[in-house]
């Protein structure tokens, strides 16, 4: 994979649940991280969901709210870079 190719870090294969938070109307996308490390994840969504450019990446296991920006896109997966953590928007039930 180019993506593996081009990283600077390894990314620990993990199994996470996760939320994608978006501000639009407080909406959120359920998903795996399937990979992680300090500066970023790979993400499995649905296909069919729609997520922004820009979002706040909730894991509950990590009690984290990762500011992630979308690297690149395939099918199912996206690759993300955190630029950042805040705490868990109160509108959010996890």
């Amino acid at each position: 994979m180019a993506e593996e190719q081009n990283r600077s870090q390894h990314r620990q294969r993990v199994l996470k649940g996760a939320t994608i938070l978006t501000g639009i109307t407080n909406s959120e996308v359920t998903c795996t991280v399937r990979n992680m490390h300090s500066k970023g994840a790979e993400l499995k969504v649905s296909i069919e969901a729609r997520v922004p450019d820009e979002f706040l990446l909730y894991v509950p296991v990590d009690g984290i709210a990762y500011k992630a920006v979308v690297r690149w896109r395939r099918e199912d997966r996206i690759g993300v870079e955190f630029i950042g953590t805040e705490p868990k928007p109160h509108w959010h039930y996890g």
